[in-house]
């Protein structure tokens, strides 16, 4: 029984120089795809190029790693206990930047087994769904940054209450002994019918004296760098 175990534990799988060639070979072809998918696909403020590198040396590195374990048990235990000491702290800016590492990785390990149809398959699949769907963008969030006279925050909210047609979200009302501050937030479509009135939100607002400041501060998903 024990004899067994250990047979199990020590199972290899010896490959040749050529397959080990091809394995990394084809992970690095799928590698350069990915990364032509993700410089056509991003269309963000944030477009970064030692990121996009990386996703290559990732998939190369991962299929280095499946073909290094191939069916032994013991090493592939070994390799799991030393990753599990490993903190990445690298901030992943945009969501879609997730689904990259996670197809690299599966591309990798596909490349590693020697399985490069479902690889291949895969990655054409994906390369097309991410062009079709890599421009989708979340809609911009708008706020409103009101600050004026604390005696007057009545008159402020009535103003931005009936100027929006009651569809002026507040967020958040700071006061302070002498003045308050609003911030309400707008859809793109209520703060766009604006446009057809003679005067501005700023314009009327700005009628009510001791009024500090209208700010209006158009927020997205994106994390600058």
């Amino acid at each position: 029984m024990r004899n067994a175990i250990l047979d199990v534990l020590e199972q290899t799988s010896s490959l040749t120089a050529n397959q080990i060639i091809l394995n990394l070979g084809v992970a690095a072809f799928i590698g350069i795809c990915i990364y032509v998918s993700y410089y056509l696909s991003h269309v963000g403020t944030v477009y970064s190029k030692k990121f996009n590198v990386s996703l290559v040396m990732l998939t190369i590195l991962t299929s280095m790693v499946m073909t290094v374990i191939g069916n032994n048990v013991a090493l592939s235990l070994g390799m799991v206990g030393a990753l599990s000491i490993v903190r990445f702290r690298t901030a992943i800016k945009d969501s879609r930047d997730t689904a990259y590492i996670f197809w690299t990785i599966i591309v990798g390990i596909c490349c590693g087994v020697g399985d490069y149809f479902v690889a291949g398959i895969g990655t054409a699949i994906v390369f097309v769904m991410m062009l079709i769907f890599g421009a989708v963008k979340n809609d911009n969030r708008i706020l409103l940054v009101v600050r004026g006279p604390r005696n007057e925050d009545l008159k402020i909210e009535s103003i931005i209450f009936d100027f929006y047609s009651h569809k002026a979200n507040l967020k958040v009302k700071n006061t302070t002994s002498t003045s308050v501050e609003y911030i309400y937030e707008l859809t793109k479509k209520v703060y766009n019918k604006q446009i057809t009135r003679e005067e501005s939100i700023t314009d009327v607002l700005y009628k009510i004296k001791n009024m500090e400041y209208v700010n209006v501060v158009v927020q997205n998903d994106e994390i600058s760098g």
